[in-house]
């Protein structure tokens, strides 16, 4: 079996994929003083209450936080006797190389995206990921990573608002009943779930207009089903996105005899 460990700023998410399906997912916060023997003691005693089998033989990292990567290294080669691919790295093989100016470090997670997304999809694409940023991923009709946008994310903005003005309170992000709020908090949710529509619909506009062909929007992350309700922003929303895109760029370099430096 794969474990896929994608880790972001704020939450690591743990996949098991049999090859077929993923059979157990496990979320958890970010913390880089975590090591490898806590992220052992975790994660089997999460398989031993689903009653999975650990029988992991091959694992894949995505981490947008590069101090976490060396600990999650030694969790693989300890416990699961595996070099683990992560994700941007050389010895990590990619289906389609990003097209992007040279020198560009592309995020791991929207490599994984960009993968899992034409996977599924095909190409022409933008994949719209809330996350502690929200990012806006551009996939051209090959598969190609070929650029994005990255805005702050919805949770960061609120945060910031809350800090940067000590009169107002700490919100929750919610679908407000009405665009004219006649309360604080009412108006503080209407300008961050109104606003972030606004800037859904009018940076898929532009990329659309500059792109210049048909594209789908799919949208991921934890905050996309809400916004799908406050307008018709995306084509789709895709729950596993990135997971799936790590069991893509895993099966490709398997398929292909990319292995890990050792």
């Amino acid at each position: 079996m794969l474990l896929c460990v994608d880790c972001g700023n704020t939450n690591t998410v743990f996949a098991v994929w049999n090859g077929a399906e993923i059979v157990a997912t496990f979320r958890t916060s970010t913390e880089h003083q975590r090591t490898a023997d806590q992220y052992y003691v975790w994660f089997s005693t999460l398989m031993e209450h689903r009653g999975i089998p650990i029988d992991i033989d091959a694992v894949i990292v995505s981490s947008t936080v590069p101090r976490v990567v060396f600990n999650l290294r030694v969790f693989s080669d300890r416990y699961f006797s595996c070099r683990p691919r992560v994700v941007g790295k050389p010895d990590c093989a990619l289906p389609i190389e990003p097209r992007v100016d040279a020198g560009t470090r592309v995020g791991p997670d929207r490599l994984a995206n960009a993968a899992g997304a034409w996977d599924r999809h095909g190409g022409d694409l933008i994949v719209v990921d809330f996350g502690t940023a929200t990012n806006f991923d551009v996939v051209a009709e090959d598969g190609a990573y070929v650029g994005g946008v990255i805005a702050p994310g919805v949770n960061l903005s609120l945060e910031a608002l809350h800090v940067a003005a000590a009169a107002l309170p700490h919100v929750d992000v919610t679908m407000p009943p009405q665009v004219i709020g006649r309360n604080t908090v009412d108006c503080m949710q209407s300008g961050v779930f109104w606003g972030y529509v606004g800037l859904i619909s009018g940076i898929c506009a532009r990329i659309k207009s500059e792109y210049g062909r048909p594209m789908k929007v799919i949208s991921t992350g934890g905050l996309a089903p809400l916004f799908q309700q406050g307008d018709t922003l995306f084509d789709m929303f895709e729950d596993d996105l990135t997971i799936h895109g790590l069991t893509v760029i895993h099966s490709y370099n398997h398929k292909n005899g990319v292995h890990p430096a050792p």
